[in-house]
């Protein structure tokens, strides 16, 4: 027998009871970045390979194992995009939108692809939404990116299982000069770092810092810190994050072994992480990439953006029990009718109510059936109230109006009040 289809591992389908939720969280970001004069950008999904070699860089983790790259018709490399920054540099450089200086604050949301081995929380198809700012270099753009996700958290009623962690990495010059003192440092090591360090420690040393190995760990509680080769301008750039930190009341901490898996960060980098979620601690991480516009080709231009996880932040809503009563509710109100005429009669009188209410959830019965089995429905929808239109009704020219949450008795409206009545009922209910 043939298998049965499936979709592929790591890749989930969202279903409808899961979705209403899930819109809760993009919309209430998408009106939160509208709020602070972000504009939204959308990217293809699938980019040339090269882009990602170029800004990511060859000998990460993500080009090195977890892309999705394949050869299209024409013998072209191509690649599902692993995260969004490279493809928003791209898209600002092939349309010319930061030259000349232009400030640019942008948002976009949808599917990035990584081949990890999937586990809750961590999917080889997952979802987010980044923000990228270019063309603005001083340290007021990095504290609004992280006042504004500490509002996020506020109103998503999160604030208390999240940590801000912050680092600096400097500019390439002096990050370059700590590179060679922990490397240094390490080689003096070598027989006691794990496998993965040691090969990292050849290719990109700085990715060590955040090994999971605890023998490793220890090692580098007496290496170098980033924070003694730093630059005088990122000393300067990181005091005064601190100081706009400091100003709003934002807590956070200093991690020197924050670095970021990838090659393009320089000068800030943040994580916001929880404890909620197991293994999978972070749910929101970004920093400065002031030589990534150029690096790609274009002129000097400063950048700095985060991402975050739509899968964790749902996932940590569901967990600390923080999903709105509201939205669990598709339906507001529920519209049965009996009898040809009387159907005739609530598509009519149901277009009516939403010309008057374009925001009410207004369910019409469809497939017809009996008194008891369009009640049944009307109850499983989660509806407040119950509409009833038949014979009785039409001839007066009224609907029946039932409660289906609360005490109240049936009662007749007539259908010229229908409306008015259904805008005091829902906001009230």
């Amino acid at each position: 027998m043939s298998k049965s289809l499936q979709a592929i591992r790591g890749m989930n389908d969202i279903l409808p009871e899961h979705t209403p939720l899930w819109r809760y969280f993009e919309g209430t970001v998408a009106r939160l970045l509208d709020n602070y004069g972000y504009r939204q950008i959308r990217m293809p999904i699938v980019e040339f390979t090269e882009l990602f070699k170029r800004s990511i860089g060859e000998v990460t983790d993500i080009v090195e194992k977890e892309m999705y790259t394949f050869e299209d018709r024409n013998g072209d490399s191509l690649t599902l995009r692993p995260e969004g920054t490279a493809a928003c540099v791209r898209a600002v450089l092939e349309h010319g939108i930061t030259g000349g200086g232009q400030v640019q604050k942008l948002w976009y949301i949808g599917p990035m692809f990584r081949h990890e081995r999937p586990q809750k929380g961590r999917y080889r198809q997952f979802h987010q939404i980044g923000l990228e700012v270019f063309n603005l270099d001083g340290p007021d753009i990095d504290a609004e990116l992280i006042v504004l996700t500490w509002r996020l958290w506020g109103e998503l009623g999160i604030r208390d299982a999240v940590k801000l962690e912050l680092n600096s990495l400097g500019t390439s010059e002096s990050r370059g000069r700590y590179r060679e003192a922990l490397v240094e440092f390490l080689s003096a090591h070598l027989d006691k770092l794990d496998e993965d360090s040691q090969r990292r420690l050849k290719t990109n040393p700085l990715r060590v810092l955040d090994t999971k190995n605890a023998d490793t760990q220890a090692i580098l509680v007496d290496a170098p810190k980033m924070a003694d080769y730093l630059d005088e301008e990122s000393r300067l750039h990181f005091e005064g994050l601190k100081a706009r930190l400091d100003a709003v009341g934002i807590p956070y901490v200093i991690n020197p072994k924050l670095v970021r898996g990838l090659d393009y960060y320089s000068k800030t980098v943040f994580e916001w992480v929880t404890d909620k979620l197991g293994a999978q601690g972070t749910v929101c991480a970004g920093g400065r990439y002031d030589g990534l516009v150029e690096q790609m080709g274009g002129k000097p231009t400063s950048g700095v953006g985060f991402a975050m996880g739509i899968e964790r932040l749902v996932l940590m809503l569901e967990t600390l029990d923080k999903i709105p009563q509201e939205i669990s509710r598709q339906v507001d109100v529920y519209l049965c009718a009996f009898g040809e005429a009387a159907e005739l009669a609530a598509l009519a009188l149901s277009e009516r109510v939403r010309d008057q209410l374009p925001n009410l959830r207004l369910q019409i019965n469809a497939g017809g059936g009996s008194f008891k089995s369009q009640f049944k429905k009307a109850d499983k929808s989660g509806a407040l109230y119950a509409l009833i239109l038949g014979d009785d009704e039409l001839a007066q020219q009224v609907v029946g109006f039932k409660p289906l949450r609360g005490q109240g008795e049936q009662q007749s409206i007539a259908w010229d009040a229908l409306a008015a009545h259904l805008a005091t009922c829902v906001v009230q209910g």
